[in-house]
């Protein structure tokens, strides 16, 4: 093989090594939750490691893993006896993956890296459990301020709360619109609004949310104004979705100049450097 198909080589390699990390920044702005088909298998999954952590005992779950489940969207479908089967299944899945890899090292490392491994199983589904909350609180942040501008054009109508809750959710698509319009279906199943109102804060733990159900307990025990309330709260969203996007695209801008410095300019020297080798040879 010649010095200039080797070079051709490497600069093919770091040009579509350059292309797919671009493609995966342009592709993290649209990223959303799996849904459709694309979310059963992680289901199925799911449902083998419960069985398997059921197999072999389900340890107590802490206090804060049901807040944990909410502010990740899985309240509802995910109980936390669940979870920390699920959990366990995922440490012992581990342990048993890791086990014949690591029979090849001494002993002693064996015996000290396979519970570490378990124990990394184990800590996973918090980890991703973790990582959908975060995605979720960022959708909601970027969707609040239009949502708060609805619910305060509806209860300046003459709405009461509980329907400009519904008529916001039912006529607005997005997260914090579906959570609304959960919250005014409890509400007319009967349960309390402070009840739902916190239902909302779990599912949602954020600072604005915090301040919206706040706002409509102060209007329900005192009368006070409502619309004030949301137009602040829809302007201090607005300036944190501002924040977001603005953070957001620093943080992209360093990404693309690093992808192309490190692999797109040394790729296209390597195809003008393997044309000039083959020109002298």
């Amino acid at each position: 093989m010649s010095i200039a198909t080797m070079l051709a080589g490497v600069a093919g390699a770091l040009l579509a090594f350059g292309l797919a990390d671009l493609a995966a920044v342009l592709a993290a702005r649209r990223q959303r939750d799996a849904r459709g088909a694309a979310g059963r298998r992680p289901a199925r999954w799911a449902a083998m490691l419960a069985r398997l952590g059921r197999r072999v005992g389900v340890p107590t779950p802490p206090g804060d893993l049901g807040a944990r489940l909410a502010a990740a969207g899985l309240g509802a479908s995910v109980r936390t006896a669940d979870a920390m089967a699920i959990k366990a299944g995922a440490g012992v899945a581990a342990a048993l993956l890791a086990a014949p890899v690591l029979s090849a090292l001494p002993l002693r490392l064996t015996l000290v890296l396979v519970p570490l491994a378990a124990a990394a199983g184990f800590l996973t589904p918090d980890i991703w459990v973790a990582r959908r909350a975060r995605r979720r609180a960022d959708r909601a942040g970027l969707e609040l301020a239009d949502v708060l501008d609805l619910l305060r054009v509806a209860v300046a109508a003459g709405l009461p709360t509980g329907r400009a809750l519904a008529e916001v959710g039912r006529r607005h698509g997005g997260l914090v619109a579906t959570e609304l319009r959960t919250v005014a279906e409890r509400l007319e199943l009967g349960l309390p609004r402070a009840v739902a109102l916190g239902h909302l804060h779990r599912a949602l733990p954020l600072a604005a949310i915090g301040q919206l159900t706040a706002a409509i307990a102060r209007a329900d025990r005192h009368g006070a104004p409502l619309g004030p309330a949301l137009t602040a709260l829809a302007l201090e969203a607005r300036a944190d979705r501002a924040r977001a996007l603005h953070d957001r695209a620093a943080r992209a801008a360093p990404r693309i100049q690093l992808a192309i410095a490190l692999l797109l300019v040394p790729a296209v020297l390597l195809i003008v450097a393997a044309g000039l080798a083959h020109g002298l040879t």
